[in-house]
């Protein structure tokens, strides 16, 4: 029998359980000792199931995956990290398929047929289950795999000490937000006091694999497209084809996101959760956004929605404050639309260059700073700068995020809380979609239920048919932005 790939209830505290169980994953009944067990993209196949002469938009496709190790064996365990798409080089077309995984080296991938003409079937092997279970071992027992410099100055004296969340030596300096309480500390100077803590940049990456652990994460094995047997299929229109956005409301709080959540046709969205629209002309944005005070703080994937909204309104204007530009603050306006965005990144840990510590703000203490009302936007997103730690950092964090929206919302029921899910991208130890996906799994159950808009780029960002990227080209931007705006002016 396989064993679970849980999180260790010794360093959960009790309340977040019912998270823990969220984020289950089947792992291998034991470390595997040798490579060649261990699951190949290039041993394993995928075959459709009830082929059909006719295909029509609004079916489905169902597509049986038999995992198989380097030496052709099939897998006997789940576990693995497959992703499914469905996709049209042609049309610029794609949609995500879903994967279930019967724990017995078997999967059946889902796929939607959202558009008419020609498609085809994509499995990838992202991560086998072997490389999975060391990803999530090290990153509840390694997180210091991560480190980060904390430069202390005083008096022209001046000391770069290790930083982290949490640091095992025994003399450190421990930095408690007085807003927020979080907790970030530093391996104490020589010289210098703690106070003379003044800038704060990433350290770098400690290796904590061996060799056999190097192998089954090595890009040879990873983010592969498996072989398969499913030819290329025409779809055809029919009365299903009309369901599939006829019946939806427009964009509002609280919706819950579908699987998939949507899909691209001609290099386009159409979201299957609400009634998107799309702004193809900067006035139609500007009209939308006029008279909004916007706070966007997250990391460099909400960035990018920031410097598009600016590239995209030729009347916004930045305004220089004179900050290390990848953390912020940044400001744009448009004095005339009555148009303020502004751009923080979220608070410690954080990768990025040196950066005055000043500059850094926990988002809750962000939050407990906005008045709020009919015309205030908040986009947050918080994800990726945690994927390497343990997971209780991540619930930690959450839960004070929660209670600071839950405050707005109670004071200024009419602002507009949009929550930015995961991107897809990375596909290292450190920082992977499989890390990330337990996270976004994660954040859309911190804020289910709460009035607030989950805006689900995961899906966006995974069957485009630009490469995997953190940070995805412009196509994509554009489409997530129009989702943004969807759901600020639905109408």
């Amino acid at each position: 029998m396989s064993q679970t790939t849980t999180v260790s209830s010794r360093t959960i505290n009790p309340k977040f359980t019912k998270f823990i169980r969220l984020i289950d994953w089947p792992g291998p009944p034991s470390p595997v000792r040798h490579y060649n067990f261990s699951t190949s993209p290039n041993k394993c196949n995928y075959d459709l199931l009830s082929p059909r002469e006719v295909y029509r938009i609004g079916e489905k496709l169902e597509v049986i995956i038999t995992a198989r190790d380097h030496n052709g064996q099939p897998k006997q365990y789940g576990g693995d990290y497959f992703r499914a798409k469905l996709h049209s080089p042609t049309l610029k077309a794609g949609v995500t398929g879903q994967v279930k995984d019967y724990n017995n080296g078997s999967y059946l991938a889902t796929l939607l047929l959202p558009w008419p003409g020609e498609a085809q079937v994509q499995i990838r092997l992202i991560h086998s289950s072997e490389a999975v279970d060391i990803m999530k071992r090290k990153r509840e027992s390694h997180p210091e795999k991560v480190y980060f410099n904390g430069y202390f100055e005083l008096n022209g004296t001046r000391e770069i000490m290790e930083c982290n969340l949490e640091v095992s030596r025994k003399d450190v300096c421990t930095y408690k937000d007085p807003a927020t309480g979080n907790i970030w500390q530093c391996v104490r100077p020589q010289k210098l006091p703690c106070d003379s803590w003044v800038y704060h940049s990433m350290g770098g990456y400690r290796k904590v694999t061996n060799h056999l652990e190097d192998s089954l994460l090595s890009g040879s094995v990873t983010n592969k497209i498996i072989p398969g047997s499913v030819p290329l299929i025409n779809v055809k229109t029919g009365n299903s084809s009309v369901g599939l956005t006829s019946n939806l409301s427009v964009c509002r709080r609280g919706q819950d996101s579908p699987q998939p959540s949507g899909f691209y046709y001609a290099d386009e969205w159409t979201s299957l959760s609400c009634l998107g629209r799309h702004f193809p002309q900067p006035a139609d944005a500007l009209t939308c956004l006029k008279r909004k005070d916007i706070y966007m703080m997250g990391d460099s994937t909400l960035r990018q929605w920031f410097e598009y909204i600016v590239r995209f309104i030729p009347s916004l204007k930045r305004i220089d404050l004179h900050v290390h530009y990848p953390t912020g603050p940044l400001l744009a306006v448009d004095a005339d639309a009555g148009l303020v965005i502004r751009y923080r990144s979220h608070g410690l840990p954080l990768k990025t260059s040196k950066t005055l510590v000043s500059n850094l703000h926990y988002e809750s203490a962000q939050l407990a700073g906005i008045d709020g009302g009919p015309h205030t936007v908040v986009v947050m997103t918080l994800c990726p700068h945690f994927a390497s730690f343990p997971v209780r950092f991540y619930l930690e964090r959450l839960e004070k995020v929660r209670q600071a929206v839950v405050s707005l919302l109670f004071r200024s029921p009419e602002t507009t809380v949009i929550i930015k899910s995961a991107n897809t991208g990375y596909k290292m130890l450190s920082i992977s979609d499989w890390l990330t996906l337990q996270l976004d799994i994660l954040l859309r159950a911190a804020f289910k239920g709460m009035g607030v808009i989950i805006l689900d780029v995961w899906d966006m960002t995974s069957c485009h048919y630009l490469p995997d990227d953190m940070h995805p080209g412009p196509p994509v931007i554009k489409n997530e932005m129009d989702l943004m705006l969807s759901h600020i002016c639905p109408k």
